[in-house]
């Protein structure tokens, strides 16, 4: 089992600066040890938000090492022959290094309707969305007939450069999404989740797969932490708080299970909780101000990756 560390970004956490500071700190993690970077998906929003397709394009030009993925995806808003094309050329063109997650969105209904996608239908979408992708980088012609969908002798070039084809993970935290996993799924990525809730979700997850005649590959459960590192607990949540994100849905949980906030022993601590409890894979997102990004990736470089990737 091997443990590996990313960082995300919710957003544009640049503020005011511009695409310079972007590929700054993109290089800077590209020049350490975080193995790869994930960016969320936001179409239809008030403040900037960078559609993840085309910005890890030129994030997969600019790096060499670091693997990109989406953290997570809205599949449904999406046509799935195009994001079949689109994610194959990108994993074609960055040599294997294409890691995409997804998910049904949000639940802003207006999103849905600027898409031209009806709300209710998401879920039904996302599911043949999973298999068509696949069979779209697996066979050279394909036929496919559901209630949402239509493929006649269908082919797409380039395919993904890996025989295995890159690994589809689902996000959510739902019993709905925990099914999807077992049944469509390659892995797991998890947000706003308890070490405990990750043990429960795996074990459901396994126990479905069996059920359905297949497996998850026990290095393919991840969880997206925001964080924030400093000398103190106070000083670390004086970081995060303007920028943490309330859940209505999580207000009986502790936010510290949930969120990598406070001192270096406090972040590894909670990491192994989650690494007891079956996750392997971690995207860490800084929850700070701009001008405290580039020290917060330096940080978790210098004193929490180390103790993870061997």
């Amino acid at each position: 089992m091997s443990i590996r560390i990313g960082i995300g970004m919710f957003g544009w956490p640049f503020g005011e600066y511009g695409p310079q500071y972007l590929w700054d700190w993109i290089d800077q993690a590209e020049n350490s040890d975080v193995d790869s970077i994930w960016l969320t998906d936001r179409i239809v929003s008030t403040e900037l938000n960078l559609e993840p397709i085309v910005a890890l394009s030129f994030i997969a030009a600019r790096t060499k090492k670091m693997l990109i993925g989406t953290s997570v995806l809205a599949l449904p808003l999406r046509n799935p022959t195009i994001l079949a094309k689109e994610i194959a050329t990108l994993d074609y063109l960055s040599e294997g290094r294409m890691l995409p997650a997804i998910g049904l969105g949000t639940e802003q209904r207006s999103e849905y309707e600027a898409c031209g996608v009806r709300r209710e239908e998401r879920a039904a979408r996302a599911d043949e969305m999973l298999f068509i992708m696949r069979k779209l980088w697996s066979c050279q012609e394909f036929d496919f007939k559901g209630d949402h969908f239509t493929l006649n002798n269908v082919t797409i070039q380039p395919k993904p450069v890996r025989p295995e084809l890159p690994p589809l993970w689902v996000g959510g935290r739902s019993q709905a999404a925990l099914r999807r996993v077992a049944k469509l799924g390659d892995g797991w990525l998890a947000s706003q989740v308890t070490p405990d809730e990750i043990a429960l979700g795996k074990n459901y997850i396994e126990e479905m797969a069996r059920h359905n005649g297949r497996s998850v590959d026990t290095d393919h459960y991840g969880v997206i932490l925001n964080f924030a590192l400093a000398d103190t607990s106070e000083t670390a949540l004086a970081l995060a708080q303007p920028y943490l994100i309330p859940d209505k849905q999580r207000k009986d949980i502790n936010a510290k299970d949930i969120n990598a906030i406070g001192t270096v022993d406090e972040i590894i601590d909670l990491i192994n909780r989650f690494v007891s409890a079956g996750a392997t894979k971690f995207v860490m997102r800084p929850t700070c101000p701009p001008d405290n990004m580039f020290e917060q990736l330096s940080l978790l470089t210098e004193h929490i990756i180390p103790n993870y990737h061997q």
